[in-house]
């Protein structure tokens, strides 16, 4: 009998991609449940938030763009490292690229692992890097910050931030004060799995609580709809606090009675499935998840990197789970 494939390497039904207006300066690029990308146009440039998989794949956000505006596109703001968030960021030089932004974190994490992650994504999700062959190699920053900057595009405020771990320890969201409009990276979902093969989940929901006192009335997530009210932004908030929350302590559980990966797979599911089995990439995120879930429950602080042969040899012992 042949193994199961990757569930993600059965997508490859293309989504339909929406382009949503949020204010005169703040767009949202989503498409059905695959990573998102933002879009902030100020005075006399623009910034992306999150350069999508691939070169070539970044010439779909940047038509969407030059419908609304010339302006150049001088940034480009990494919300944390993984390969679908970053890799194409060189398709954005030739429209006036200046500087990618990133958490001195995330650069951290690109220096550590981002060639093991690079090629890890690349053979779970190959439909998320349409034209692989375009990437250049790994995404560097050229601008690095501690905790906190500030950039005035014209009198357009933006503040770049990473508030706490969660999704990665790198974490990065973009923050407009005056049109209280958040892009928050994979740190929130809405109607999509989070995917915590690199997380700090107990770290998690103290990080949503920050991003919760920031009051924002709209909201871009990683993957699914933009949340375009206040009372949305917080189902999603509430949402992704749900489904960490039910991750970590269905681990804890299992690691309290010694319950080895399986079986902290089959534990775990029958607290997630009739919550979130439904969402989009559900299945493609559980083992990755409880994997990270029951090394962080069994005392591993930091995630282990991940690599295409690691994928491989989870994947396989949580196929008869």
């Amino acid at each position: 009998m042949s193994e199961k494939k990757f569930a993600s390497q059965a997508d490859l039904e293309e989504k339909k991609v929406s382009f949503v207006k949020l204010s005169e300066n703040a767009y949202a690029y989503t498409a059905e449940g695959d990573p998102n990308t933002g879009v902030i146009i100020g005075d006399d440039s623009v910034m992306i938030i999150d350069a999508t998989a691939t070169p070539v794949m970044a010439q779909d956000v940047v038509k969407y763009v030059r419908e609304i505006t010339d302006k150049p596109i001088k940034f480009v703001t990494l919300t944390h490292y993984h390969a679908v968030r970053v890799l194409g960021a060189t398709g954005y030089k030739q429209h006036g690229l200046e500087h990618i932004i990133a958490s001195k974190q995330t650069r951290e994490l690109i220096v550590e692992r981002g060639a093991q992650d690079m090629a890890s994504e690349i053979g779970r999700f190959p439909r998320l890097f349409n034209a692989v062959e375009s990437v250049p190699g790994l995404t560097w920053p050229t601008i690095v910050f501690e905790n906190a900057m500030t950039l005035y595009m014209g009198s357009l405020e933006v503040q770049i931030m990473h508030l706490g771990r969660g999704h990665t320890k790198g974490d990065t969201v973009v923050w407009i004060p005056s049109q209280k409009i958040l892009f928050s990276g994979d740190l929130v979902e809405y109607d999509a799995a989070c995917y915590t093969g690199d997380a700090y989940l107990a770290d998690w929901p103290a990080t949503l609580d920050a991003l919760v006192a920031l009051g924002a009335e709209k909201l871009i997530p990683g993957r699914g709809p933009a949340l375009t009210n206040a009372a949305d932004v917080q189902k999603g908030l509430a949402y992704t606090k749900d489904f960490v929350s039910t991750l970590y302590r269905s681990a804890q559980e299992a690691v309290a009675k010694g319950y080895d990966l399986a079986a902290t797979m089959q534990h775990t599911r029958q607290n997630m499935d009739p919550k979130f089995a439904q969402v989009f990439i559900y299945e493609h995120c559980l083992p990755f998840d409880v994997t990270r879930a029951h090394d962080e429950a069994s005392g591993i602080r930091d995630p282990r990197i991940w690599t295409a042969q690691r994928d491989q040899e989870m994947w396989h012992a949580l196929q008869a789970v």
